[in-house]
């Protein structure tokens, strides 16, 4: 029995690994698309335009609008961005898991996070620590700062 979970265990390892390496261009498969890049706000927008979800982005975006926390189940900081090229995002970010951001109207962060379609340009959460210790998990970036 201990064998078959080993052997298990080591075909996950060697599928993450070969992910990774996919995800890191080391199998080229021709030029990028916006969804590859590295610029956040063509991969926002890629994704807004695809109506993606479950999609891991960093970006630096403008803070536009404070909005009152979310008290519903898990408590969310919720306040709501721009993009470079124009595109708005609310910004869910859990303060039961993560510390505050002290954000203000005009200021610069940089997220990781899971961005999720809808009509008005989508949600970015996961922007915290995994607490199950799987992922990389998110962060918000301020003044030099992360909040995970």
């Amino acid at each position: 029995m201990k064998l078959d979970r080993h052997v298990v265990f080591v075909a996950l390892v060697l599928i993450a690994g070969a992910v990774w390496l996919f995800e890191q261009g080391v199998f080229d498969a021709g030029p990028a698309t916006p969804r590859e890049t590295t610029d956040g706000a063509a991969r926002l927008e890629y994704a807004f335009e695809k109506r993606l979800n479950d999609e891991w982005i960093e970006a630096s975006v403008r803070v536009t609008r404070l909005l009152g926390d979310d008290r519903d189940g898990s408590r969310h900081q919720r306040f709501v961005v721009e993009t470079a090229g124009g595109q708005s995002l609310l910004i869910a970010h859990n303060i039961d898991l993560a510390q505050r951001v002290p954000v203000a109207i005009g200021d610069r962060v940089r997220f990781r996070g899971v961005y999720e379609w809808n009509e008005q340009g989508g949600v970015i959460h996961w922007t915290h620590h995994d607490p199950q210790g799987q992922t990389a998990g998110g962060y918000i970036e301020h003044q030099r700062k992360k909040y995970r």
